[in-house]
């Protein structure tokens, strides 16, 4: 394990090597599980304030959903989007039988400026708040094997660096990075 701040960084993290491949995944991470994608807080209101720009991105099924709130706790009293008929997050649209995320869309047609939940941008690294230290962990799930052997993969720091500084900072960023590279483990 890495100590960095006050984060406890799994050395996988720094070893397991990864890229998403939608055309064999079809995104079911945001359609597999047991609760919807983990929000922080503070995205609620980011999110709740984007809805109209959102909406014309989301399924007819899930924008009635998300009239009565689109973020609800899951069984262990942590905040997440809700979900449609016990399966897909309520953000999911299909497009050609693949799972893609309405928030995303509409960031990347430049019509808001939150790309997504830093949980979604962050995955497969999952982060978990304990209080005394934040753990940060590769989050194992066999819908993912082929996105172990893809050929673009490259290590889960490297791949997430855009999210691993916005979840965390810039400055945060370089000391992973200066642990990992100085061989450095707890």
């Amino acid at each position: 394990m890495l100590l960095v701040g006050e984060s406890i960084v799994s050395e996988e993290v720094k070893n397991v090597s990864f890229c998403c491949d939608l055309t064999k995944c079809k995104g079911c991470c945001c359609v597999e599980g047991d609760a919807g994608a983990p929000l922080l807080e503070s995205e609620i209101e980011i999110i709740q304030k984007l809805m109209p720009e959102i909406e014309p991105y989301m399924e007819q099924k899930a924008v009635e959903i998300a009239k009565n709130g689109f973020w609800e706790r899951d069984i262990e009293g942590e905040l997440c989007t809700k979900i449609m008929d016990g399966r897909e997050c309520v953000f999911v649209k299909f497009e050609n039988g693949t799972a893609l995320c309405a928030i995303e869309a509409a960031y990347r047609q430049g019509k808001i400026d939150f790309p997504k939940p830093v949980s979604c941008h962050l995955y497969p690294i999952r982060v978990k708040d304990y209080g005394e230290f934040t753990a940060v962990n590769y989050h194992a799930w066999d819908i993912c094997k082929d996105a172990l052997k893809n050929p673009n993969a490259e290590p889960l720091y490297k791949l997430l660096k855009e999210p691993l500084i916005r979840r965390f900072s810039k400055e945060w960023y370089e000391c992973l990075v200066s642990e990992i590279e100085s061989g450095n483990s707890l």
